[in-house]
C-alpha cells in the first residue's frame, strides 16, 4: 500500500521499467531483465501487487491456502534474490514464509520412514478429532496468555492501522514506547536514475583543492558500479555496508554524508582499515595520493545489442559534477571538518604498501 500510494510507478505499472538499474546492488541477472519488453515488467509489477497485498490474507483461509502462500512467498523472494534487489533481506523474509507449512507439508524432510507416518498419523488424529482430552493446567494456562498477548496486540496496533489508512501515511515510525507493533515503509518510491560517488585521487603535488587539472586515477569499490567495463557483482545473501551507504549517498550530497570526508581523509594517507572495504586501491604500493576528490556520475546499463556492450562495457555514464571538492591532509580546512565531528585526523604510516 505504501507503494501504491506513494509513487506513480506502482499505479501505471512501470516501476519496473527502473528497478533493476537502480537497485542497491545490481548482479548480472539484473543486467539481463532490465532489458525485458515492457509487457514482461507491467506483468512483473502486477504480480508484485498480487504477492504482497493479496497473497498473505491466504493465512486466514484452510491449509491449502496457507501453504500457497508460503509457496508463492518464497518463490517471490527467490526471485528477488536471483533479480539482485536487497539481498540479505530478502533471505530474511522467507523465514516467516516457513511458519505456513504445517507438519504433514513437511514431512517429505524427515529421513526416517517411520517419523513420516507417525506425523502423519498424529495430523489425521489431529484432524479427526482423536487425540481430544481435558486439557492440562499448563495448557490453559498458555491459553490464557496467548489470548492476552492477542489483545496486548490488537489494541496497539489501532493507530498502526490508521495510520496504514491515513493520507499522510507515516513510514519507519514506532506507536509505544517499547517499540512492540510499528510501520515499516522502506522503498516506497523507485529512483528513476542512477548516480554514483566516484572516489579520484592523484599524487600530482601541485594539485591545489581547486585546481582541475592533474592524473586522476579511480578508487573501485567492491559491488558498487564504478569502472563501466566491470561485470555487476553476485554477493547474496553478503552485504557490503560500504557499498550500501555509498548507494544512498549519491541521493544527498556531502554535507548530509559528513563520513565521507572521513573516509577520503583515510585513504589519503593509505589506512589499512579503510581500503580493506574497497576492492581497488590505485596507490596500494607507493606513495599515498595528495588529493583525493569525489565526482558525481550518472549510471546507465548498456543495451544488450549495443556497441559499448559489444565492446565489454556494462554501464555506460555521464558525469554530472563534483560531488566533494578536492581534500588533502594538510589541509587546515580538512583537519578542523573532522575534529569537528569528533574524528582524529589520520597519520600517514611509513609502511603502505600493503595490497588490497
Amino acid at each position: 500500500m505504501i507503494k501504491i500510494r506513494g509513487d506513480q510507478c506502482w499505479r501505471d505499472l512501470t516501476c519496473m521499467n527502473y528497478h533493476y538499474e537502480t537497485q542497491p546492488v545490481p548482479n548480472p541477472m539484473s543486467y539481463f531483465m532490465h532489458q525485458s519488453p515492457e509487457i514482461f515488467h507491467k506483468c512483473e509489477t502486477l504480480v508484485n501487487h498480487f504477492i504482497e497485498l493479496v497473497v498473505p490474507f491466504f493465512i486466514f483461509l484452510t491449509r491449502r491456502f496457507r501453504i500457497w502462500c508460503g509457496i508463492l512467498q518464497i518463490l517471490f523472494q527467490v526471485t528477488l534474490i536471483i533479480s539482485g534487489n536487497l539481498s540479505f533481506l530478502n533471505w530474511l523474509t522467507i523465514l516467516p514464509s516457513l511458519m505456513c507449512f504445517d507438519d504433514k507439508s513437511l514431512a517429505f524432510l524427515f529421513s526416517s520412514s517411520s517419523a513420516k507416518r507417525q506425523v502423519i498419523k498424529i495430523r489425521k488424529l489431529q484432524m479427526t478429532g482423536s487425540t481430544a482430552s481435558k486439557p492440562t493446567w499448563g495448557l490453559c494456562v498458555r491459553r490464557v496468555f496467548e489470548l492476552m498477548l492477542g489483545i496486548v496486540i490488537a489494541y496497539l496496533s489501532i493507530p498502526v492501522v490508521q495510520n496504514l489508512l491515513s493520507s499522510r501515511q507515516a513510514m519507519n515510525t514506532s506507536f509505544d514506547s517499547f517499540r512492540i507493533v510499528n510501520t515499516y515503509g522502506a522503498f516506497g518510491s523507485v529512483t528513476k536514475e542512477r548516480t554514483e560517488v566516484i572516489f579520484q585521487g592523484t599524487r600530482n603535488l601541485t594539485i591545489t583543492p581547486d585546481d582541475e587539472g592533474g592524473i586522476w586515477e579511480e578508487y573501485q569499490f567492491k559491488c558498487k558500479p564504478g569502472d563501466p567495463r566491470r561485470r555487476p557483482c553476485l554477493i547474496s545473501p553478503y552485504h557490503y555496508r560500504l557499498d550500501w551507504l555509498m548507494w544512498f549517498a549519491a541521493f544527498q550530497n556531502f554535507q548530509y554524508n559528513p563520513w565521507l570526508i572521513h573516509l577520503a581523509a583515510k585513504l589519503l594517507v593509505n589506512d589499512e582499515q579503510a581500503t580493506s572495504l574497497i576492492a581497488h586501491n590505485p596507490f596500494f604500493n607507493g606513495t599515498p595520493p595528495h588529493v583525493i576528490r569525489g565526482e558525481h556520475y550518472l549510471y546507465k546499463f548498456t543495451r544488450i545489442d549495443s556497441e559499448e556492450a559489444r565492446s565489454g562495457f556494462w554501464w555506460k555514464r555521464r558525469r554530472i559534477g563534483p560531488y566533494f571538492p578536492p581534500v588533502t591532509i594538510n589541509s587546515r580546512a580538512v583537519r578542523d571538518y573532522l575534529q569537528s565531528h569528533g574524528w582524529r585526523v589520520p597519520k600517514p604510516k611509513n609502511n603502505n604498501s600493503r595490497k588490497t
